[in-house]
């Protein structure tokens, strides 16, 4: 059996450890084998990660110019929640962390989600969709 694929998101950061400070708050861990003074490799799933790195670091990966998320947006990262109420706890504890709002909250009753800014406005959705609802409609 073949094992799953996983992913690492790459993302620049302005100051690496206020951004360790808030996604800690969000309750995510850090994987410290691949963490070091300018990454680090933020926890999502088993499968699931995002490399936080530092601007100056980020830069040696492209030779293309790094966004500034202040002012542009280059991705949306969506997360999955298990209900309504899990996606408004994230979002929340977000907020209460030090982040801001991205959007506004989306509520089509068979889905719900919210999305805030992370302290370098890189926009991050958390979503619940009831899966009985869409069902066959592929």
């Amino acid at each position: 059996m073949s094992q799953p694929q996983m992913i690492f998101v790459n993302l620049p950061v302005k100051d690496l450890e206020t951004t360790k400070d808030f996604f800690a708050k969000l309750g995510f861990g850090f994987n410290p084998q691949f963490s070091d003074d300018s990454t680090a490799c933020l926890v999502i799933s088993d499968t699931i990660f995002a490399m936080l790195i530092s601007e100056p670091r980020f830069k040696d990966f492209t030779k293309k110019e790094t966004a500034d998320a202040s002012r542009t947006t280059e991705v949306i990262l969506a997360l999955s929640a298990e209900s309504r109420e899990k996606v408004d706890e994230m979002a929340d504890a977000a907020l209460a962390a030090g982040g801001s709002p991205a959007n506004e909250t989306q509520d089509m009753g068979f889905m719900y989600g919210r999305s805030f800014q992370d302290p370098d406005h890189h926009i991050w959705e958390v979503v619940w969709m009831d899966a009985s609802a869409v069902e066959g409609q592929a």
